[in-house]
């Protein structure tokens, strides 16, 4: 059998590297079944397992095979594969899994190139091209609280794996710029400044406040009320002086986001429900015209099998709503934008609405019936930020969070811990600002980060900004600490890197290379599931797997001493890629 190169495209990817040989191994073991895919896991008594046996014979079994069960198959397997530089050795446990040893010789070579070439390439490869990541999304005259923080920081950490792993991420913020609620705020900006020309935000002073005093005003006096829905009229029908009030409202709220988004080092792209409002008849007219819409109590309605009420596009008074916008959306990003992969981050109560208008799409013939293939749409639910009482996280008084305050908050404990440690005294007050903000900051999105997004999660600072455990601050630690051993050998690591050899010949440093590995198939595994948490999982073990390796086997002054540099700097370039895809700033000293 002729060996096998390890494939360029899978570079430092085992997982599918080993997929790729025991593909040409299953087509000439069972080359009547063509279909079968490689099952190719992390091993338990190896390094990998392929699964492939069982399924197999269920599948030949009675065809007049020459095989006599599970176990044959996988020896099979075995014999069948092409020889290749990675594998050290294959053997059966059980009823037929292959355990794969990978060559220690090949997984240090692997690290070697890396140091080289750079993550980058290890970086995976996805069959999808162009996606939009619809996350944060608040909405205009009401202040950024605590409930986008998970939209927020999930969406980010997505788009982030999705453009590492060569995806185009068109970023977008579908803020609620239009709807009734503007003829409230209008109205009351004509009233407390006639001039509207001159409003600044000084004068408007905090828009949470603003938007409750109209809301109240709206509620008790009627005649404002009907000033307020003869406004929403106007600024629909085009008044060029209710548009600029509304454009004067949007800014306003869009530098205060805008302050947020700066502070927390995330990009997006403003694309709010107004975008969409020239396209809606048109498409309004498409579902019309394909006879998914009919009348129902003088609003126009899709039915849609499963769901006891249908899904509203046209409301009985004229006027649209939120899923003759969404529509739209969808319409556009798929028509317009060319987007294979629309994933859109919000709370899991808007679960049924998801479904509803994924499944119009799916009856207008948008999409595919089959909901894993391209193009394809995902509604990536998340559970609610909780406080001690086990109830949505609020303030003493009852009042929602606001995100400022408590980005706030984070930097200030933060720095309260460094002074504490005396690191006022050995830093520049720059420094301590920026470390203070990176952990603090760090600690807050992976507190967030590391749950299975589905599920709620209780808000505590103390847990978060906790050096020991499961958090950011102890993994900017580790890092740190990784840095400062590189930095006491006063060798030059980009040296070493060129002329520099890895050997893994203590077990715990062949169990850190082999983690080390496993990153680009792990951050395919986060991007396909759209769970960040598999990501934070995997930094964590990293950081207890390098602490491991550092408690067997001296660094500094040891004859080992140029292999174990060398792991010491790809653990901390994974590191920081694995920061960079979660949206955490790293530090080099703590």
């Amino acid at each position: 059998m002729a060996t096998i190169v390890a494939n360029k495209e899978f570079t430092g990817n085992p997982r599918r590297q080993l997929a790729k040989l025991f593909d040409v191994s299953l087509k000439l073991t069972v080359p009547d079944e063509p279909n079968v895919e490689p099952l190719i896991e992390p091993g338990k008594f190896g390094d990998y397992q392929c699964n492939n046996a069982m399924g197999l014979w269920s599948l030949i079994k009675g065809k007049g095979t020459q095989f006599r069960g599970p176990p044959a198959v996988g020896q099979a397997l075995i014999q069948s594969l092409p020889t290749s530089e990675m594998v050290e050795s294959c053997s059966i446990a059980g009823p037929g899994f292959v355990n794969v040893v990978l060559s220690s010789k090949w997984m240090a070579k692997s690290i070697e190139n890396m140091l080289v070439d750079g993550i980058d390439t290890w970086a995976p490869t996805l069959s999808v091209k162009r996606a939009v990541v619809d996350f944060s999304s608040p909405n205009i005259a009401k202040e950024m609280h605590v409930g986008h923080l998970r939209s927020t920081i999930i969406g980010d950490t997505l788009a982030r794996m999705l453009e590492y792993s060569k995806v185009e991420v068109l970023r977008r913020n579908h803020v609620g710029d239009w709807g009734t609620q503007f003829g409230m705020l209008i109205e009351f900006l004509f009233e407390k400044f006639p001039d509207t020309e001159s409003v600044t935000e000084t004068a408007i002073g905090d828009l949470q406040v603003f938007y409750r005093e109209s809301k109240l005003k709206f509620d008790l006096n009627p005649e404002f009320k009907e000033k307020a829905q003869q406004a929403v009229v106007r600024l629909q029908g085009g008044d060029p002086v209710y548009r600029q009030a509304w454009a004067k409202i949007c800014e306003i709220s869009r530098n205060e986001f805008a302050k947020v988004y700066k502070r927390l080092r995330i990009e997006l792209e403003e694309k709010g429900e107004s975008f969409y409002n020239p396209y809606i008849a048109n498409v309004i007219e498409e579902l019309s015209s394909k006879g998914l819409v009919e009348e129902s109590k003088g609003a126009r309605v899709i039915f849609i099998e499963g769901f006891k009420i249908p899904l509203i596009v046209v409301k009985s008074d004229g006027g649209f709503n939120y899923a003759s916008t969404d529509l739209t959306a969808l319409w556009y990003r798929l028509n317009e934008e060319k987007a294979e992969w629309i994933i859109y981050v919000t709370d899991v109560g808007q679960q049924q609405h998801f479904d509803m208008f994924f499944k119009a799409a799916r009856k207008a013939g948008w999409l595919p019936d089959d909901d894993k293939t391209y193009p394809r749409v995902s509604h990536v639910g998340f559970g609610l930020v909780l406080g001690d009482d086990n109830k949505r996280f609020r303030t003493r008084a009852a009042e929602v969070v606001r995100l400022a305050d408590l980005l706030d908050e984070a930097k200030d404990r933060s720095k309260a811990a460094l002074i504490e440690r005396g690191k006022d005294k050995e830093w520049s007050p720059e420094e301590l600002d920026q470390i203070a903000e990176a952990v603090g900051y760090g600690a807050l999105k992976y507190a967030d980060l590391k749950t299975n997004r589905i599920t709620g999660y209780t808000f505590s600072f103390d847990q978060m900004l906790n050096d020991k455990g499961d958090t950011a601050v102890y993994l900017l630690y580790a890092h740190a600490r990784i840095c400062s051993i590189i930095r006491k050998s006063g060798k030059d690591i980009d040296e070493l890197k060129k002329t520099g050899k890895i050997a893994l010949d203590h077990a715990a440093e062949r169990a850190l290379g082999l983690h080390l590995l496993q990153f680009a198939e792990t951050v395919e595994e986060a991007c396909t599931t759209l769970l960040p948490n598999v990501l934070c999982k995997y930094l964590y073990y990293l950081s207890e797997e390098f602490t491991k390796f550092y408690s067997y086997c001296q660094v500094n002054g040891s004859a080992e001493e140029t292999s174990r540099l060398l792991l010491c700097e790809a653990t901390a370039i994974v590191m920081r890629k694995c920061f960079h895809l979660l949206g955490i700033t790293p530090v080099y000293k703590l």
